[in-house]
């Protein structure tokens, strides 16, 4: 019923994020998930991405199913296209950084694995795109793209769970990931998550603890963008 009155919606109407919203905390407090049924997130969050709306749309496909990935990856994509060639791995991380920080790595794998085919597609012959195989992983390499080799790189380093890579990775794309300056809690909480690499605390060390064992500390908000600057990890020598 929720989902059918959902879709009756007309695309501009004012109410339908109240009612989203009121849809998610009425599914956490009867449901078994805290933060909403997951396909109730697809649902909603594949409606805000039809409706051009890639906010809402990544807020909810990240919380979502399966098909998410799929949904998301898609919608970065359309919106990449409304900007400049060379901004694609700022709409890309947008569909993988959720996912990681919500600690789905395949959900982010497949994004990303979605976007860059879309990317490498017929309608993009102008791109120069390098094959990379080994024994253990294939990937696409953009010498154009740094960033983008960054997030396909750090997506093999959280499969592998190599801090070593991640820091090579970190110190080799520095300059380029200091340029989009948004990424920067993001991949501290990467780092955290899955390398163990501590995110330096400030503040009263009693007040932080308290707030951790209360439940009010939390993690950085997500960086807003003009265009694109993220939403969403990381990755040897390939620029």
């Amino acid at each position: 019923k929720l989902l059918t009155i959902l879709r009756a919606f007309p695309a501009s109407e004012p109410t339908k994020k109240r009612f989203v919203s009121e849809m998610m905390n009425w599914s956490s407090k009867v449901g078994e998930y805290p933060l909403g049924d997951p396909e109730l997130h697809h649902v909603a969050g594949s409606i805000f991405a039809e409706e051009c709306e890639p906010y809402d749309a990544e807020r909810h496909l990240a919380l979502g199913t399966k098909d998410s990935p799929e949904a998301l990856a898609k919608c970065e994509y359309e919106w990449y296209t409304q900007d400049e060639p060379p901004t694609a791995a700022l709409y890309a991380a947008r569909a993988i950084f959720p996912y990681l920080l919500v600690g789905n790595l395949r959900s982010a794998n497949k994004a990303h694995l979605i976007f860059t085919s879309r990317l490498s597609s017929a309608a993009n012959k102008s791109l120069s795109v390098q094959e990379v195989s080994s024994k253990s992983s294939d990937m696409r390499v953009y010498p154009v793209l740094p960033l983008l080799n960054f997030l396909g790189l750090l997506l093999l380093a959280v499969q592998r769970g190599s801090s070593d890579l991640y820091k090579q990775l970190a110190k080799h794309y520095a300059p380029h990931v200091k340029e989009v300056g948004v990424w920067d809690d993001a991949l501290a909480q990467i780092g955290e998550m899955y390398f163990g690499i501590r995110i330096p605390r400030q503040g009263n060390p009693l007040f932080d603890m308290m707030g951790s064992m209360m439940g009010f500390g939390g993690g950085s908000p997500k960086p807003k963008p003009k265009k694109a600057d993220v939403p969403p990890p990381p990755a040897a020598d390939l620029d």
